[in-house]
C-alpha cells in the first residue's frame, strides 16, 4: 500500500474531532481541560485517543497533535516520512530504537521529556501507564510499520 493511501485511510478518524476545525484558525490557545479528544487514526493500534491542536496532519505545513494512550499500549517498530518531534506531557513513554521491539533496550522518558527523530528512523514505544504526548512537526504525517503485519489497518 502506498504511503498516500496509508495517510488517507489513517487520518479519516480525525474528521470528527471537534477541535479539528478550531485548530485551523490562525491564533490558537489550548488549555488542558479544553482539549477535545476523539479516536486516534486507524493507522495506530486501537485504544489511543487524539486531539489536533493546530494545523492539519494531512496537509503540508506545521501541525501539533496530542495522543493519549492507556497503560499497556504499544506501537510496534515503525518510521515516519518527516521529522518526528515529541514532548511527553504526562505519564512515561518507554522509547526504543531499531527494527525490532527489544524492550530491554528502551529508555524510560517521564513527563517533560523530549525527543526528535529524522525522517525514516526506525523506533518503537510502549507505555506502562496512561500517557499523553504531543507531536509537533510538518505534514503530511504518516506511519510505516517495519513489519507490515503490525499495521492495524491490515486486520480491518
Amino acid at each position: 500500500m502506498k504511503i498516500a493511501s496509508i495517510l488517507a485511510i489513517g487520518w479519516i478518524g480525525f474528521c470528527g474531532i471537534a477541535s479539528f476545525a478550531w485548530a485551523e484558525q490562525a491564533h490558537t490557545l489550548v488549555v488542558p481541560n479544553e482539549v477535545k479528544w476523539g479516536p486516534a487514526p486507524k493507522v495506530l493500534p486501537a485504544g489511543a485517543q487524539a486531539a489536533v491542536l493546530f494545523g492539519d496532519p494531512m496537509k503540508k505545513g506545521l501541525f501539533a497533535l496530542r495522543l493519549k494512550v492507556p497503560a499497556g499500549y504499544a506501537i510496534p517498530p515503525h518510521t515516519h516520512p518527516g521529522d518526528e518531534v515529541v514532548t511527553i506531557i504526562s505519564g512515561t513513554i518507554n522509547f526504543g530504537m531499531g527494527k525490532t521491539a527489544d524492550r530491554s533496550a528502551t529508555k524510560s522518558l517521564p513527563a517533560g521529556s523530549f525527543f526528535a527523530l529524522p525522517p525514516g528512523t526506525a523506533h518503537f514505544v510502549y507505555f506502562n501507564e496512561e500517557t499523553i504526548l504531543q507531536i509537533t512537526t510538518n505534514g503530511p504525517w504518516g506511519i510505516k510499520y517495519i513489519n507490515p503485519a503490525d499495521d492495524p489497518q491490515k486486520s480491518q
